[in-house]
């Protein structure tokens, strides 16, 4: 969350932490899961540092895996409730910025009332399309959206579902997510093969996202064994890490594709410019999306995408001149693909288009949803004007 003084426009971020003792009597098998290992992994994150310039608070909230969800929202409160009590002794703040609905707009409503200041929560995707699903989590995610002053959704797809949920589409603003302009660029694709140490007479798929069943890496795994047929040079490269990595490696193994596809693990952001280059098309086989970050990336480098018709993508994949959208089965994300590879593109009306979505605009629309918080939470007006200052972003790690 983000506690944000409008005076100077200056933002203090917490992001709390879960903290998952050692100490607990877990069997050995199951502290070997990939998402204990994660969050034991967590809970050794320091409890305060800098990010370019802004000082980010990590306390720490108890919490079990899974077991102890219901709860996550009211546990991350009492973690860092002590914090920002002493935090806003000091500096006095004027509202709470909060992202990801629940557990951590349910935490900053709850602080905003202890507080009495204005809070506004924003969605991104899995909070609303996966957890507002869940019988203990939907009473919890509807009791966050109607308490909070404005609710910000990435895409219109994501209002739609908070406002399925009982919310008035007067507290709801759009916002979609930027693209970083300085970090995703497109260069000579020769040049960024030849670093990468690629071939340069093949066709190239990337997928970048999570190693998990709702990002489609095992349907598109089965995309490239249809391609093959009509493209035998094709290669996909994998980017990511996740709990499925073992079982899509045995997949790609036993369609004898280990020549054809690699999973390359985890890609620092400032280097993945070089892959979204090198590739002739990104490929997202997602079951549910917020706004797309992998689909901007892509464009913004130049790279035409493939992705299923989901969420906020089609508000992105707005025309055929930027990729195309398909259904999420292995045919269509086979045809999909063999179009791009038939298809001319050009790759300064893709970056051109990514670009439009800048983060500076956003942290504009945003400045604007808190300063009319904070001014008795004036309703939202259905086009949001730019304002003269952008404010200063964090962002909860």
């Amino acid at each position: 969350m983000q506690l944000c003084k409008s005076r100077t426009n200056s933002v203090h971020v917490v992001a709390p932490v879960p903290y998952f003792p050692d100490w607990l009597p877990i069997p050995t098998k199951l502290r070997s899961l990939p998402r204990i290992a994660r969050w034991q992994k967590i809970s050794h994150i320091p409890p305060k540092e800098q990010w370019g310039g802004i000082t980010v608070y990590h306390p720490r909230y108890f919490m079990v895996p899974t077991l102890s969800a219901p709860f996550h929202g009211l546990l991350m409160f009492l973690g860092a409730i002590s914090l920002v009590l002493r935090l806003h002794s000091r500096l006095q703040f004027d509202c709470i910025d909060a992202h990801f609905v629940y557990p951590d707009g349910f935490a900053a409503v709850l602080i905003a009332k202890l507080l009495t200041l204005r809070v506004v929560v924003t969605a991104h995707g899995t909070d609303l399309n996966a957890y507002a699903r869940s019988l203990l989590l939907r009473p919890l995610i509807r009791w966050t959206l109607r308490s909070a002053d404005h609710l910000i959704c990435v895409s219109t797809a994501l209002k739609n579902v908070a406002v399925s949920l009982g919310i008035s589409t007067h507290k709801v603003a759009v916002i979609p997510n930027g693209v970083d302009a300085d970090c995703f660029y497109p260069i000579d694709k020769t040049d960024a093969r030849a670093f990468l140490g690629m071939p340069l007479e093949v066709e190239v798929v990337l997928a970048v996202g999570q190693l998990i069943s709702t990002k489609g890496h095992h349907l598109l795994i089965e995309a490239i064994t249809d391609l093959r047929l009509k493209f035998p040079r094709v290669l996909l490269f994998i980017i990511g890490e996740g709990r499925l990595a073992d079982s899509l490696h045995q997949k790609v193994v036993s369609l004898g594709l280990d020549r054809y596809i690699t999973l390359i693990g985890p890609v620092e952001n400032d280097h993945l410019f070089r892959w979204y280059s090198a590739a002739d098309v990104t490929c997202q086989a997602s079951s549910r999306e917020g706004f797309p970050c992998v689909l901007l990336e892509s464009l913004a480098c130049g790279t035409p995408v493939v992705a299923t018709e989901v969420g906020g993508t089609p508000e992105l994949i707005s025309s055929g001149d930027l990729g195309v959208l398909v259904k999420r089965d292995a045919i269509s994300i086979s045809a999909g693909l063999q179009r791009v590879f038939e298809t001319s593109w050009s790759r300064t009306t893709l970056s051109q288009h990514a670009r439009s979505f800048t983060w500076e605009q956003t942290a504009l629309e945003v400045e604007e949803i808190l300063a009319r918080s904070i001014n008795l939470g004036q309703a939202i007006p259905a086009e949001i004007g730019n304002t003269e200052q952008p404010m200063q972003l964090g962002r909860s790690l």
